[in-house]
């Protein structure tokens, strides 16, 4: 959304570290906590439409206390193919029995939650916008299932926040607040700071502060952190407009790219993945894009599938049409010098 530079943030920012310092030096339950930390875990759980928020010191962290904490030994956490890598950690570090299921697959999901014992605690985890390819988890199939299951659901959504949903989530996408049990956060993409957090039932929340060990044994959010994201929440509150024009601009460049010859591929947000399908041809499209002025992110195996290597491309609220098109001319160019379109 731009908003890393925008003047409110940093000056919250500045003034936080005139006020504070530059760090806590200590874990929430010591010296680590303040009030705003406070205010900003109530305006998270308030935005997101939960009970209350816990902020943890990076996204990171988050996934790894959080499911960690509530799936243990003798436990089952299901998780989708394409999850994010924190998520894998978590309910490794929780040592209990993990189950995956193909990507956004829901004859194999329920194939998968069919087998397993009615007695065992049963966590679903999911990245609400998937970061590689920009598609969204099918939450109104997924949360019957769910409740036919007696499983329940966590969203991670620190790609949605700022995108869907009028900047709300993937689960205010839907309209299906309520049928979402935990919504995970981060600070580092919309809300223009570092860290984290997780959203749910207050009892449910209560329990992750007191057991996950990635907040309890770890230095606090800073304080200018903290204010940063706090800042960046209220404005992109008060301005919904941002999110409108990041979501215009993703449709934009989507349709445009397609025109193009291009694969982007499941895409329906902002972050529209060029597919190309191996790791030489990704690098080299990759170099000759960086040379001519456009940054893309290439993304080899094994963080995708083989076969499924690509350029990602993200859209921010503040560019411009002219900057678009100069990179829609970039790509055409460099497109056909490498044979990805003719």
């Amino acid at each position: 959304l731009g908003l890393t530079t925008h003047p409110r943030v940093r000056q919250a920012a500045q003034e936080a570290i005139a006020r504070f310092g530059t760090s806590c030096t200590g874990s929430r339950f010591l010296n680590g906590t303040l009030e705003l930390h406070e205010e900003l875990e109530r305006r998270l759980a308030e935005w997101v439409g939960k009970e209350a928020a816990l902020v943890f010191s990076t996204g990171m962290q988050t996934n790894l206390g959080t499911i960690s904490a509530l799936a243990g030994r003798g436990d089952i956490v299901i998780l989708d193919r394409e999850d994010h890598a924190s998520i894998v950690d978590g309910a490794r570090l929780g040592m209990g029995e993990i189950k995956r299921f193909r990507h956004n697959d829901l004859n194999q999901l329920r194939h998968v939650l069919e087998k397993l014992p009615e007695d065992k605690g049963k966590l679903l985890v999911v990245d609400g916008l998937f970061s590689m390819e920009g598609d969204i988890a099918p939450l109104p199939e997924i949360i019957p299932l769910c409740r036919e299951f007696g499983v329940r659901l966590m969203v991670d959504d620190a790609h949605a926040l700022g995108v869907l949903g009028g900047g709300r989530g993937t689960a205010a996408h839907y309209g299906l607040t309520e049928g979402v049990d935990l919504i995970m956060g981060t600070f580092s993409k919309s809300l223009a700071s570092l860290g984290g957090f997780i959203a749910g039932d207050e009892e449910v929340v209560h329990y992750i502060k007191h057991h996950a060990r990635s907040l309890i044994f770890s230095a606090s959010i800073p304080a200018p952190n903290a204010a940063a994201a706090l800042e960046a929440l209220k404005i992109i509150q008060e301005e919904p407009e941002r999110v409108a024009q990041v979501n215009h601009w993703g449709d934009f460049m989507r349709r445009e790219l397609n025109i193009l010859g291009f694969d982007t591929g499941d895409s329906v947000t902002p972050v529209v993945p060029i597919i190309i399908g191996s790791d030489e041809l990704t690098l080299v499209t990759w170099k000759a894009l960086f040379g001519a002025g456009v940054f893309v992110n290439p993304v080899l195996s094994p963080a995708v599938p083989q076969g499924r290597q690509l350029l990602r491309t993200s859209y921010m609220a503040t560019h411009t049409q002219e900057q678009l098109e100069r990179a829609l001319e970039v790509f055409a160019r460099v497109g056909k010098e490498v044979g990805l379109i003719s």
